[in-house]
């Protein structure tokens, strides 16, 4: 950071609110203009998809009323100059108005724009604007960018659009094929044993009317995909199909998006992340880099490990003209200091 940029002032609206809003969690960071992190909160989940535009951005205003207080911001009014929100569940055009539509009644900033959230991955990962992104957390998503501003995009409403997996699937199609091993359609498999025994359940028979009858949560099912990828790991030949599956899936979208965008036999940055890619499964990890290398040779996989919201502030502060040394002290400030709980 050179001596001379301008110095974040406590009580002046900032000029990033950033918002990185999953399916399982949001971020909220207002970034100065120097780039320096002035206040961030966590909340939960985002699901426009599921109670409407309106709600679920009204479950935002908390998260941002505590950054305000927190940067010394008085009042219901203006935070930022800009807001970026990268958003979970934005993915046909009529979300996004309805989404930057809500956003811009809450008065948070004068400019607004909205983008997926595979955007904030990609540019998280990037330098420059040029790579393909795939998300495979609850859900499964990816975006691809070129300089020339075209992209390509993937409906992602799940199986009616063509998709499979993602923490929320996964879990669900390793209940399946443990089910049947134990009526007796399909295949043994130790994921009749293990998915119970990780609730604290006996057999398969308890697990399935607890899931049917809600006596275990959203978070308690989402728990069963690690499950999932420890018995791929004992080789489980099921477990082991469903992870080559996953991987296959990360694969043929970042391959459809380079195709898309004619940049399949070039060399190209493919980047992955959300929470079943960051977990670390060894199986998953080695198989996605062997079809990837199989299929577009002249790609490079890394996984990015770095908070989406600083993507979503990156866009915001690429979007105001801000010096490159702004950028680079977004990057160090917020991926070296710890994530905030959620509260």
């Amino acid at each position: 950071m050179s001596d001379d940029a301008p110095e974040a002032t406590p009580g002046e609206p900032a000029a990033v609110l950033a918002i990185d809003a999953g399916n399982s969690k949001t971020d909220v960071a207002l970034v100065a203009v120097d780039g320096s992190m002035r206040a961030r909160a966590r909340g939960g989940s985002f699901r426009p998809d599921r109670v409407g535009a309106d709600a679920a951005v009204a479950g935002l205003a908390p998260l941002v009323d505590r950054v305000r207080a927190e940067a010394g911001l008085v009042g219901k009014g203006v935070v930022a100059r800009m807001v970026a929100a990268c958003l979970a569940n934005a993915d046909l055009p009529v979300e996004h108005e309805a989404l930057e539509a809500a956003i811009g009644a809450r008065g948070w900033a004068g400019s607004i724009e909205v983008f997926n959230d595979t955007f904030a991955l990609l540019r998280a990962g990037l330098d420059e604007p040029r790579g393909v992104a795939v998300v495979c957390g609850a859900g499964i998503n990816c975006a691809g960018l070129l300089p020339d501003g075209r992209t390509a995009r993937f409906a992602a409403v799940g199986h009616i659009s063509g998709d499979w997996g993602g923490g929320g699937n996964l879990w669900q199609e390793a209940m399946w094929w443990a089910a049947r091993a134990v009526d007796g359609r399909g295949p043994t498999t130790a994921l009749s044993d293990a998915l119970p025994g990780h609730v604290g359940l006996d057999g398969m028979e308890a697990l399935i009317s607890a899931v049917h009858l809600g006596a275990l949560s959203e978070a308690d099912c989402m728990g069963l995909t690690p499950v999932l990828f420890e018995v791929a790991a004992g080789g489980d030949p099921v477990a082991g199909n469903l992870v080559r599956r996953q991987a296959d899936e990360v694969v043929a979208l970042a391959v459809a998006a380079m195709r898309r965008l004619g940049v399949l036999g070039e060399p190209i940055p493919v980047v992955l992340g959300g929470g079943v890619l960051t977990a670390g499964h060894a199986q998953l990890m080695d198989e996605i880099h062997l079809l990837l290398a199989q299929r577009a040779p002249l790609a490079t996989a890394s996984v990015v490990r770095t908070p989406p919201v600083v993507g979503a502030a990156l866009l915001g502060l690429d979007r105001l003209g801000a010096p490159s040394e702004a950028r680079e002290r977004l990057r160090r400030t917020m991926t070296s200091s710890p994530s905030p709980t959620a509260g």
